[in-house]
């Protein structure tokens, strides 16, 4: 594996629901790169953010997944959590009864292995609270319910920072949010680029691009990677839109 080289993934076809969604697709993600992968709906984008992290409903019926040199692909999906692959929900779930603390605190036990006196999680959780500008009494609520839609969001951050992953993929992070809310999170996010971890974000929209520049943006569109550029790509994307990508597909 070229040391550099996080994330391969070689002519990939899932499925969900004995319906083809990932047709061949190609994607390698180096350390410390961003990649933005955008897309009209339908394409496959949320389908591959969850093929990657394992969810049990999506099928792999060929191809193969790389992460960190070995081979993932019948890997649960704890396991990897563990070795540093981190989700962020399109619509994240409400748990009543688990406070924000707890959970994170939980969390990053589970992921680390090993016991985290509350005290020392709680410097943590609250500097990593400040970046996102949450307030610290946030820690005390029921996650996620009643938040807003962009404190969730906020929150799926929170939770990104506080595990550290290897690869964070976000899905739709930007979907729905006001502008100082897309501001904060897109801040936090790059107030984490550390030149070790890699990010791969989905979206619809380059809003994102007013605060990251990635080093690559996707075209996703049938399943397939219909072209690769950089952050030109995406601002021609608000002009001619994704129908003339699909005649690059082959």
């Amino acid at each position: 594996m070229n040391n550099k080289q996080l994330l391969k993934i070689e002519n990939l076809i899932a499925s969900a629901e004995e319906k083809t969604i990932l047709k061949g697709l190609e994607l390698e993600i180096k350390k410390g790169e961003t990649h933005v992968i955008m897309g009209p709906n339908g394409a496959g984008k949320s389908t591959l953010g969850n093929i990657l992290m394992g969810h049990p409903q999506y099928k792999i019926d060929s191809g193969n997944i790389y992460f960190k040199g070995e081979l993932i692909n019948q890997t649960k999906v704890d396991e990897r959590a563990k070795k540093g692959i981190f989700l962020s929900f399109q619509y994240p779930e409400e748990i009543p009864g688990v406070t924000v603390e707890n959970f994170l605190r939980t969390a990053k036990m589970a992921v680390t292995g090993r016991s985290i006196f509350v005290s020392e999680f709680q410097k943590e959780l609250r500097e990593k609270m400040d970046l996102l500008k949450m307030p610290y009494e946030y820690k005390d609520r029921y996650l996620n319910l009643g938040f807003s839609g962009g404190e969730k969001k906020k929150n799926e951050i929170l939770q990104m920072s506080i595990l550290n992953p290897s690869l964070a993929i976000l899905d739709e992070t930007d979907s729905g949010l006001d502008v100082d809310a897309v501001r904060i999170i897109y801040e936090g996010i790059r107030n984490l680029a550390d030149g070790e971890r890699s990010f791969l974000i989905i979206t619809h929209y380059n809003k994102i691009l007013d605060y990251l520049e990635p080093d690559y943006v996707h075209i996703l569109v049938d399943g397939k990677i219909a072209m690769t550029g950089d952050i030109n790509l995406a601002k021609e994307i608000e002009t001619i839109g994704y129908e003339n990508f699909k005649e690059k597909l082959v």
